[in-house]
């Protein structure tokens, strides 16, 4: 596996913000998402989006955001070094002569619709009539607080119009207010020829107005739990320079923002009690291009129906499972093993609905119930909420099953990994390897049985299916933990433990957990010679403690 210098990927900006969000040595197990290319699965996805969101700067230095387009099909890429673009680049946007001279990008590939994102950084080449990117390096990324929508292309007959100001109007005011989704854009200049030199194009997303207008000039806004590389946040302490964009995506208008930021380490805002950090922004300019673009957006808000919680049950001591039931008579719609259920709950204090995405834990026949086993984390408003207040009878808001981390099809062996609470999603696959005796190896991590959740459920479905296989890893292990040897291990999963179960050429490796496990499983599985496109993950945020 070609890596980068993975003893420094990160700049001083970047390590700075580890070491005071006490995230630990990220450069120690960043490398299985860090990458210098494209692998397969990420240059398929990039190619199929009908917009890319691309960061950079301009001639006088400033930060700006904005979205590329074109017809299907307009991304190409013919090598896993190089992007094509079939585009043409408004001149109206802030960045069209950066483009056209050549530049330092960052660029962001997001499928809203399904919440896939990954991220890439390079350079800008323009052609006789196209561009070409070339790739510097690229980043896995989670799926965190996108707000699902699906799109729809429509004919643009009117030229753009750019409407400039040193201020934010009331109309755009309301625009941000309003907003569930942003995309921000920074950079960093170090040595020359440093891997981690040039710009960052990064999503953010919340409850409606989670981006808080303070006056025309000044913004906050609140940073969310990540994969802990915290690229944008290391380049606003190495550059504060920052640029935003918000899209109106019924009418297709871009709000390009640019100015300076400063990070407010505060832990804890009464209006945002998510947010770890803040990030504060003095506007230094402001550029309104209505109907830039030719692409509209919907919610899928005629999804949303009323569930009931019908039941609790704790799992371990921060795990609690909760089962609902549909409010009306109409049937729950079917889900894919590993699917994840958003929902929506009102938290009081809060303004407006709070909503997340929780990994279906349920087998996939249970047309009664949906179950979500949801880990208690002392800085997520939303778990907290559940485990404390959620009681039989309340009713919350939901929408229909989405996300493409699914159990694969055809009927190869599986290999379903995962670590804590990262082994919700598996559970679901594992009730459909047994429902069609398919092989799968259940492997999983814990720290002991104290907290291993739904242990008895896959003990039970495993001693009833000769086609199922588990292996246990504890990390604190007492010797109660490992009466079963054939069965429980000492220590933390590793990709040689994984080797040694011997699955055969054709299995399918699935991952969920935290960032740092889920990249030392694929580097290890990588250099012991499995496939790339074998390996399939779903991750989330470590929780870490405040500085």
């Amino acid at each position: 596996m070609i890596r980068l210098d993975l003893d420094q990927p990160f700049h001083a900006g970047e390590l700075e913000a580890q070491a005071r969000a006490g995230a630990g040595d990220v450069a120690q197990w960043a490398g299985g998402f860090i990458r210098d290319h494209l692998p397969e699965q990420h240059r398929t996805f990039h190619t199929s989006l009908p917009f890319l969101v691309v960061s950079g700067g301009d001639a006088e230095g400033r930060a700006w955001v904005t979205m590329v387009e074109g017809a299907d099909g307009f991304a190409r890429a013919p090598h896993p070094r190089l992007i094509e673009l079939d585009t043409d680049v408004d001149p109206t946007d802030p960045l069209a002569d950066a483009f056209r001279s050549g530049t330092e990008i960052g660029v962001l590939g997001i499928e809203l619709a399904n919440r896939r994102r990954n991220r890439f950084s390079g350079v800008m080449r323009a052609r006789d009539d196209s561009y070409a990117i070339d790739i510097k390096q690229t980043f896995g990324n989670c799926p965190q607080y996108i707000h699902e929508r699906t799109w729809a292309r429509v004919t643009k007959t009117d030229a753009v119009e750019a409407h400039q100001s040193d201020a934010l109007s009331d109309t755009q005011i309301a625009l941000i207010g309003a907003a569930d989704t942003m995309f921000i854009g920074s950079g960093h200049q170090g040595e020359t020829g440093a891997v981690s030199n040039g710009y960052d194009a990064s999503h953010r997303g919340g409850a409606p107005g989670f981006v808080r207008v303070v006056d025309g000039t000044h913004l906050q806004i609140p940073d969310y739990a990540g994969n802990n590389f915290f690229n944008t946040i290391g380049n606003l302490i190495s550059d504060p320079r920052i640029g935003l964009l918000f899209v109106d995506f019924e009418t297709g208008g871009l709000l390009h923002v640019t100015g300076v930021a400063e990070v407010d380490w505060a832990p804890l805002n009464a209006r945002d009690p998510d947010a770890w950090r803040f990030i504060n922004v003095e506007i230094d300019r402001v550029i309104w291009r209505p109907g830039a673009t030719s692409l509209r957006w919907d919610r899928p808000v005629a999804q949303s129906r009323q569930l009931r919680l019908v039941r609790r049950a704790p799992e371990t001591t921060s795990i609690t499972s909760f089962y609902f039931a549909p409010v009306d008579d109409r049937p729950l719609p079917s889900f894919a093993p590993g699917q994840h259920l958003p929902i929506s709950v009102q938290i009081p204090g809060q303004t407006g609905l709070t909503s997340r995405n929780y990994s279906l834990s349920g087998s996939p026949s249970d047309q009664a119930h949906y179950r979500l086993s949801v880990k208690r984390e002392d800085h997520g408003g939303m778990s907290r909420f559940l485990h404390d207040h959620l009681r039989v009878g309340d009713i919350i808001e939901a929408r229909d099953p989405s996300g493409t981390f699914v159990l694969p099809k055809g009927d190869g062996p599986v290999v379903l990994i995962s670590a804590g609470v990262g082994l919700t999603p598996m559970v679901s696959m594992l009730h459909a390897a047994a429902a069609t005796s398919r092989t799968a190896w259940y492997v999983h991590g814990a720290r002991s049985q104290l907290d291993h959740a739904l242990q008895t459920e896959v003990a039970d479905l495993i001693a009833c299916n000769e086609t199922l296989h588990q292996r246990t890893f504890y990390s604190r292990a007492q010797d109660a933990d490992l009466a079963d040897r054939e069965v429980a291990r000492s220590g933390r999963i590793t990709a040689k433990d994984i080797a040694a179960m011997q699955v055969g050429p054709d299995a399918d490796y699935l991952l969920c957990g935290p960032a740092k496990f889920i990249s030392a499983i694929m580097s290890g599985l990588e250099d012991l010679g499995v496939p790339k496109d074998r390996v399939h993950f779903e991750t989330f945020g470590p929780s870490i403690a405040h500085s």
